[in-house]
């Protein structure tokens, strides 16, 4: 009998996870296992907002793949998925093909416009390392050319950031630590500086409690953030928004637009013809995808119901994580006969940042603001590289200061 065959798509936290769970569970030739990864390193989305606010090198979150997998277990392909041939099993690549008895979708997400127009072409976006550089990088020339222009361009000074939930809040939080030093550095005005914080929602942060979400907007606005509730984006220009409450029109020039308001699962996934929605795949209770006893789906491309509320569960790397843990065993136990788990996702908590110092959190029934919810955030961070890499892993790229 061959040896079954593997396939992994995507380095991020659920397939990242995956592959070295089975590392340490397989035997000794028990499966052939492939990763396949479009960069040769996996990153911690959930850190990408300091690197794009400049706060944080974006090496730092970056992780070699090679220093994680077991190469004797785990073959690593670094080339980009294109298609899904699933009735030939088989995964074409920009560069060659794989076939496969058991297949892995962990292709991550890309952003949702939601039809806004102008907003694919003229903002920036939090996802990948490289677009959170050239939003770093952005962001620095708009300082750097401002007192060089022979007429002051007040949008240059301007930056609006479309999305009120964690991706943006915490960004937010990283860039109202940041403009201060940029102001020091090219001799800027602070009060020049507009960072405007536009949400459709009534409010910030959707799902945390309210005296948390008072705590993180009172916060960020003390430190210059301008927040427009309950207000869309109607069109994204070259030189800046236009914004929409109540009927009323408003347009604000600016040079710097960065969506962070919604994400969708990969479109790869539609494009080879399953059935999903927003590129997510609605996974049977084992992560498997319907009609399919050989493809799990995980993260991003996984939709799951809360069923005590009868939504979807946001595509955290929390959930992400706990994937792969299921995902890695019912595959062990398709090779070798055994019982498939249910997956049953169980929130550790929740943790945003706002800033050098400071976030809010909730872990069970209590309440974590300032210092506290901070060292929390970075202790959740290093539990991550804890479980991925060990104690190694977490000395080379952990954050260890926690206060």
């Amino acid at each position: 009998m061959s040896t079954p065959k593997i396939v992994i798509l995507g380095a991020g936290y659920g397939g990242m996870m995956t592959a070295t769970r089975l590392q340490k569970q397989m035997g000794a030739n028990e499966a052939e296992v492939t990763l396949v990864n479009k960069h040769n390193y996996h990153y911690q989305t959930t850190w990408l907002h300091e690197p794009a606010a400049g706060t944080l090198h974006h090496d730092r979150t970056r992780i070699a793949i090679e220093d994680v997998i077991d190469k004797n277990k785990v073959k690593f392909v670094q080339d980009t998925v294109v298609e899904i041939k699933k009735d030939e099993q088989k995964v074409i690549l920009k560069n060659g093909e794989l076939t496969y008895d058991y297949l892995v979708i962990g292709l991550g997400f890309e952003p949702e416009t939601f039809g806004i127009k102008g907003l694919k072409e003229n903002a920036f976006s939090i996802r990948s390392v490289n677009s959170v550089r050239k939003i770093r990088e952005h962001i620095e020339y708009q300082f750097a050319s401002y007192n060089n222009d022979k007429e002051k361009q007040e949008e240059r000074l301007t930056f609006i950031v479309g999305g009120a939930g964690f991706s943006g809040i915490e960004f937010i939080g990283e860039l109202a630590d940041r403009v201060p030093e940029l102001c020091h550095e090219f001799d800027i005005d602070r009060e020049k500086v507009r960072v405007i914080n536009v949400e459709a929602a009534p409010t910030i942060l959707p799902g945390f409690d309210q005296e948390l979400v008072d705590y993180a907007k009172t916060l960020l606005e003390s430190k210059g953030i301008e927040f427009k509730l309950g207000t869309m984006i109607k069109e994204c220009k070259e030189d800046g928004v236009v914004l929409s409450k109540d009927d009323q029109l408003e347009e604000i020039k600016a040079n710097t637009v960065v969506w962070t308001g919604g994400v969708r699962g990969n479109s790869i996934l539609e494009k080879s013809g399953f059935e999903a929605m927003r590129g997510r795949i609605k996974v049977e209770k084992d992560l498997r995808a319907p009609g399919f006893d050989n493809v799990f789906v995980v993260g991003d491309c996984a939709l799951i119901i809360n069923e005590e509320i009868d939504r979807p569960y946001p595509p955290t790397a929390q959930i992400a994580i706990q994937q792969s843990y299921t995902c890695s065993h019912n595959l062990l136990a398709l090779i070798r006969g055994g019982h498939l788990e249910s997956f049953n996702y169980s929130s550790k908590g929740t943790v945003a940042s706002l800033g050098k110092g400071e976030a809010i959190g909730k872990v069970g029934n209590k309440h974590l603001y300032g210092g506290t919810a901070s060292a929390m955030k970075k202790i959740i961070d290093n539990r991550y590289l804890f479980l991925l890499g060990g104690p190694s892993l977490v000395l080379k790229k952990g954050k260890l200061k926690l206060f």
